[in-house]
C-alpha cells in the first residue's frame, strides 16, 4: 500500500515559500491549527480541499496520495 504524501508536500511547499502555517492556511480557507495537523499527520484535508491543494502545490492528487 503505497503512503499518503500530503504532509511532505505541505510542508515543503510552505517551507519553499515561507509561509507560516497560518498563510498557508488562508489559501484553504482554513487554520493554522489544520495545517498543524496535517503536517504532523494527525489528520488529513478535507476530500473537498483536495483539489485547491493540488493546484496551490502543483502536484496531482494521486501524487498527494502516494499514487505515483
Amino acid at each position: 500500500m503505497s503512503k499518503i504524501r500530503i504532509a511532505e508536500y505541505i510542508l515543503r511547499y510552505r517551507k519553499e515559500h515561507k509561509l507560516t502555517q497560518g498563510e498557508f492556511g488562508s489559501l484553504l480557507g482554513v487554520s493554522a491549527f489544520a495545517v498543524s495537523k496535517w503536517e504532523r499527520e494527525i489528520c488529513y484535508p478535507d476530500l473537498f480541499l483536495l483539489p485547491q491543494l493540488s493546484d496551490i502545490l502543483g502536484i496531482s492528487i494521486d501524487t498527494m496520495l502516494g499514487k505515483t
